[in-house]
Order: structure tokens, then sequence, then C-alpha cells
């Protein structure tokens, strides 16, 4: 089994969810960056999305945007963003570890040369937001020929007709966008969730994650109940933006996962 798939059926004996946690890499720049990376499981993360910093994150709300241009402006790449995972590998060979981002970075890169990079460098799956699934054999057929998980977003706009399509190649886990906007927007509400987790689980048997909008240990664990994770990324670069120095980013993010962590982990009882 993937480190994915013996994550989540880990956490299911344990009835819990997971903590998914987002953040940029390089930001505020590469050694604070790779110090909040290697402490994220330590703190509570169960699963780890590490984004590739773009000029255009356009699914992104400011807080992710600014965490991307933070990440440029230290000379953050796509080769310095699998080097953070190869040093973090170095000391974690459990977490999984989940690269998010957009196709362009990839694109220019080189798609072969990229899978076979972030296969050899200990990534688990990737999560493409701009390449739907008519572009399958662009990036997920290959990255899954390898063992590389493809993760699909849904959304509230993505209809019983169009979600096969959707989900065709979905593996890893489904990852449900719960408002119709961009990242670190208002949250949903929990009827809606509830009828869109139940939604899904008629058209798949993948683990369902939910973020967007997600900020404190409570809505976390509202969350937890309902759903196999809970993703949360905008409240955690908060911390790093907000930070004086970078111990206290590191201290900021690190914290704030704890306590989310245990929202997520008292949820079922």
């Amino acid at each position: 089994m993937s480190r994915l798939q013996t994550r989540f059926a880990e956490l299911k004996q344990h009835n819990r969810a997971a903590l998914v946690t987002f953040i940029t890499g390089g930001d505020p720049d590469y050694a604070t960056s790779l110090a909040i990376l290697k402490g994220l499981p330590a703190a509570g993360a169960d699963v780890i999305e590490l984004g590739m910093p773009f000029t255009d994150p356009m699914a992104d709300g400011p807080a992710i945007q600014l965490a991307n241009i933070r990440a440029l402006a230290g000379k953050q790449n796509l080769a310095k963003t699998l080097q953070m995972v190869r040093e973090f590998r170095e000391g974690d060979s459990d977490t999984p570890l989940v690269l998010m981002g957009y196709f362009n970075p990839i694109h220019h890169y080189g798609v072969a040369r990229f899978i076979e990079d972030a296969k050899a460098a200990g990534v688990d799956g990737l999560i493409v937001v701009d390449l739907p699934p008519e572009h399958n054999e662009d990036l997920c057929t290959p990255a899954q020929a390898v063992g590389l998980d493809f993760i699909r977003l849904t959304t509230p706009t993505t209809d019983d007709a169009r979600l096969p399509t959707v989900l065709n190649g979905s593996s890893g886990f489904v990852y449900y966008v719960s408002v119709a906007g961009v990242t670190g927007a208002g949250s949903a509400t929990l009827e809606h969730v509830e009828e869109a987790v139940a939604r899904l689980r008629r058209h798949t048997e993948l683990p369902v994650c939910i973020g967007f909008g997600i900020r404190t240990p409570e809505h976390a664990a509202t969350i937890a109940r309902l759903a196999e994770g809970v993703v949360v990324g905008s409240a955690l670069i908060d911390q790093i933006a907000d930070a004086r120095s970078p111990e206290q980013a590191v201290e900021g993010v690190l914290g704030l996962c704890q306590r989310l962590a245990e929202g997520v982990r008292n949820a079922r009882g």
C-alpha cells in the first residue's frame, strides 16, 4: 500500500480523521520553511500538502497568494521544493506528503523529469489545481504509472453528471472544496458539508478530505466528525505572515497545528 493508503487505513482503525496541513514551500524562506515542514508530523499533521510556488495561484486567496510571493522573492523554485522533500524524507519515511500547485511550473520543469524526480524525492501524490481530467494524459496517467497518487478537487458546483468524470483516475483521497471561492474564504454550513460528503460517497470509496475556510480547532473538529480528513492551509500561513522572526514563524505554525490536531483527534469522542 502507498503511504496515503496506509495512513488513512490506520486512522480508520482508530476512528478518527486526518489533519491535512498545507504550507507553501520556501515561505518565508527555505530554512524556515524546512524547519516548519520537519516539525509538522510531531505537531500532529497526519498528511502534509506542500505548495509549489507559482506567480499566478488562481485558486488561492490573499494569504496563500502572499505566501507564494514571499517564497518566490526568496528564489524558491520547483527544484528547491523537491530538495525540501528529500531533506524531509531523511528524517521521516512515514508521513504522506503531497505536492500541490499548478501545471505551469511542472510543464516548465519537464513533465517526465518532474515525475521521476518527485518519485525519487519521496513525494506521494499530486494536486494540480488547473489540470482537468480531460488532460489526464498530460500528467495524471504517467504520474500514477510510477505510483504517484493524483488527487482531484471537487467543489459545490461539481454536479452528479460531472462527478464521475472528475473522479476518473483519482487516487489517494478526494479533496472537497467546501466553498465556491478561493482558499481562506468563508466556511460552508454544516448541513451543506454533510450533503456534499454523502453525495461524494455515492460516487467513490476514496477518503474524503474537506478544506477551504477551516481555521479553528473547533471548526476542524466539526468537519472531522463528517469526513476522513480536514485540510487547513491559510490559517497556518497567517502565522508565518504575522511572525516577526523565523523562530516565531516556526512556533506559530507548529503551535496552531498542535491545537488543530487536538481538536481533530478528540472530535469523535
